[in-house]
């Protein structure tokens, strides 16, 4: 009998023996594994290698029969992803999460893979199991990366529906499953605040997410759904952005052309970047649980957006950005750097940041500014108590 939640839900445990197999017999996946593993050969030996790969990949995945097994195979490879491409990860309030529990995790979106890498990372080093995560079907062009990620726990937002009807039923059928996998299943979900990343560095909740929450439970209270589905906002901080010049480019385009167009395989090339590229220091804050929450979705969306913006982590890199921006605001204490940062950090901080500078065409800078100066701005506005 077909699930309610099929088209859309991770792959189960009895599942995963037969997904695996056809991981490893698919020709595009093991390209990419090819090329991941040896760069070098990859082009003029790739053929002769892929036969390889797969009876390796057929051997490491021989007698994983879940994904919690999968996961723990996995993890490995993912700490010395992490651990190649920052220069540390810290979290606060992890400690909050109570085993048993399940959360309904609602994040700032700066990285399509690795924002919710860095929470399933925190709370699999916490012992608690990993949240479900929603991504969305724009991002799944090739069946292996759909079969990859619905093993990692993932679930499908399909947002390429342009039907205004079909859009509302996918919205339901959303709202339907992060409601059960909540309350039934007693597992986590993360999902991102708003669809697509806060390429400007302005971190804002999307009120229309927090209605669809609410859409499979219409005839019950907002503000009680919500509670229910214990709503935790998470503030995701990186010290640096791997993908901060394509966005500055982006950014530049649209402003100056009205409109921005995507080439193919951009997505790709922002997710690659993403988990390669060098990010600095990392800092993952969870927030309380929203206790009491508002019963309108706008004013909610402002509560949330307080907290995240407030748990943000500022580097040194963000006050040396805001003390070049044209937009700063005078009326802000916001301190120098030199007030908060040690002068070796700080002068770290001076060549990272004028390497970005000087890789970024002159008409672009002012964007590649704006993202690490923004979310100081916000900061500052709401210790002053003014409206973001």
């Amino acid at each position: 009998m077909m699930g309610e939640f099929d088209a859309i839900r991770p792959y189960a445990d009895a599942e995963v023996p037969a997904v695996l197999a056809r991981l490893a017999a698919d020709p595009a996946f093991l390209e990419i594994i090819t090329h991941f593993r040896y760069p070098r050969l990859s082009g003029p030996l790739g053929k002769l290698l892929k036969p390889l790969i797969a009876h390796r990949l057929r051997s490491e995945f021989r007698g994983i029969d879940s994904v919690a097994k999968l996961q723990d195979k996995v993890e490995p490879y993912v700490d010395s992803t992490i651990e190649r491409a920052t220069d540390g990860v810290t979290y606060s309030g992890v400690e909050r999460l109570q085993a048993g529990s399940a959360y309904l995790f609602l994040a700032n979106h700066r990285d399509i893979v690795m924002d919710p890498a860095f929470v399933n990372y925190a709370v699999y080093h916490a012992g608690l199991p990993t949240p479900r995560i929603a991504i969305g079907d724009n991002l799944l062009q090739k069946p292996f990366v759909g079969d990859l990620m619905r093993l990692n726990k993932s679930f499908i937002v399909h947002r390429s529906l342009s039907n205004r009807r079909e859009k509302l039923a996918a919205f339901q059928l959303l709202s339907a499953y992060i409601s059960h996998s909540v309350r039934n299943d007693r597992e986590s979900v993360w999902i991102a605040q708003a669809e697509g990343r806060a390429k400007d560095g302005d971190d804002r909740t999307d009120s229309a997410i927090l209605k669809m929450f609410h859409m499979c439970r219409k005839d019950e209270p907002f503000a009680e759904v919500i509670r229910d589905l214990q709503l935790t906002p998470v503030s995701i901080s990186y010290e640096y952005d791997p993908c901060d010049q394509a966005k500055a480019r982006e950014l530049y385009i649209r402003a100056s052309t009205g409109s921005y167009t995507k080439s193919a395989g951009e997505d790709d090339q922002s997710i690659a970047l993403g988990i390669t590229g060098y990010k600095g220091r990392v800092h993952v804050s969870f927030c309380p649980p929203i206790g009491e929450p508002a019963s309108d979705a706008k004013q909610l969306a402002q509560d949330v957006d307080q907290q995240i913006l407030g748990s943000y982590r500022l580097f040194p890199v963000h006050y040396l950005a805001y003390a070049q921006w044209e937009q700063r605001d005078a009326a802000l204490n916001v301190p120098q750097a030199e007030q908060l940062f040690s002068a070796e950090e700080l002068a770290t901080a001076r060549r990272e940041w004028q390497r970005r500078l000087d890789a970024c065409p002159v008409e672009q800078r002012p964007y590649l500014i704006l993202q690490y100066a923004t979310p100081v701005r916000n900061q500052y506005r709401l210790k002053a108590g003014l409206e973001l």
